[in-house]
């Protein structure tokens, strides 16, 4: 789970660099990506708000001073993967382009970093890991900026307010990692559920033979397979070319619903043993929930796959 969060996170940023970057920016960041020198992560939430991107706070202002770092960026960003060991971040900041829609105010600045934590440059201090319930194996910051003063050059593109786009197509492609993450665990709940059921016994039989656990595993067989399907079709679709945004939506909500029941019924059939950190279902418990909310929550998903729909089927 971590490790697909932190491939996750760094691939998201290279394919933004791929498709909307200029060519010094590709030139420069994509091969050190790819040999993993430069590290990603990206930025939209902030403190005060999770979905609502439209409604960012952190600001970057050009100043006239001549200086070759003429922008100055003032705010804080949250939920940061890879937020300490990351050298570079992809940061969608408002820079009030005067656009009617608030989302065209919205601008991605590459920023460059050392890792670690504290001011790690003048003007941007990472304070230190999140202490989450699950997803341990990744390091989840904030990023505080008060001040910070970057070039004109390192706006993705060079593009000013086109940073809402650039970074929804980014979240796109996490969404089908997402949808993958959740098939995985759901995968492996399935698994202990199974194996576990034909070995415990209780009347006489093991519990896979009473009819209230093997409904159970037809259950949760078929939803397994079922977010498997829709997965890799959202995959193929984004490979394709085409557009996907509706398919990916449908992906990401319904493997991650299916896997937080899979999760949960397979934690049910361990009975009193899954409560003990010596099974693994424990940990599957933990990890579960984050892929609800990650890349955008079950609310967040209808809202797009119901506009999608709406789309489609108006220009019939």
């Amino acid at each position: 789970m971590s490790v697909s969060g932190v491939i996750n996170t760094h691939f998201i940023v290279a394919h933004m660099i791929t498709h909307h970057g200029t060519e010094a920016q590709k030139a420069h960041y994509l091969p050190k990506m790819a040999e993993g020198a430069i590290r990603g992560a990206f930025s939209m939430s902030e403190p005060d708000l999770g979905s609502d991107v439209a409604a960012i706070k952190t600001r970057a202002k050009q100043i006239g001073d001549g200086s070759p770092n003429n922008w100055v960026i003032d705010g804080a960003k949250m939920w940061l993967t890879n937020g300490g060991t990351s050298n570079l971040i992809a940061l969608l900041v408002k820079t009030d382009e005067g656009a009617d829609r608030p989302h065209q105010n919205l601008t991605c600045f590459l920023v460059d970093k050392p890792e670690g934590y504290g001011e790690v440059v003048p003007g941007l201090t990472i304070p230190g890991k999140l202490d989450k319930m699950g997803y341990k194996g990744v390091d989840t910051t904030e990023a505080v900026f008060d001040g910070f003063r970057i070039s004109g050059d390192q706006i993705l593109g060079g593009k000013r307010g086109g940073g809402f786009a650039q970074m929804m197509d980014g979240v796109e492609v996490g969404r089908v990692n997402v949808s993958a993450r959740a098939c995985g665990i759901a995968i492996r709940a399935f698994e202990l559920a199974i194996d576990y059921a034909q070995q415990r016994q209780t009347f006489g039989k093991p519990i896979a033979e009473h009819q209230a656990i093997a409904f159970k595993l037809a259950e949760m067989g078929t939803k397994v397979e079922a977010a498997h399907l829709m997965m890799v079709n959202a995959a193929r679709l984004k490979d394709s070319g085409e557009r996907f945004d509706v398919e990916a939506g449908m992906a990401k909500l319904l493997a991650s619903e299916f896997c937080a029941e899979v999760t949960q019924e397979s934690f049910r059939i361990h009975g009193g043993y899954g409560f003990s950190k010596e099974y693994e279902i424990e940990r599957l418990m933990r990890e579960a929930p984050f892929l609800l909310i990650g890349e955008g929550t079950s609310e967040i998903q209808k809202t797009i796959i119901s506009r999608g729909l709406l789309r489609e089927y108006r220009s019939r």
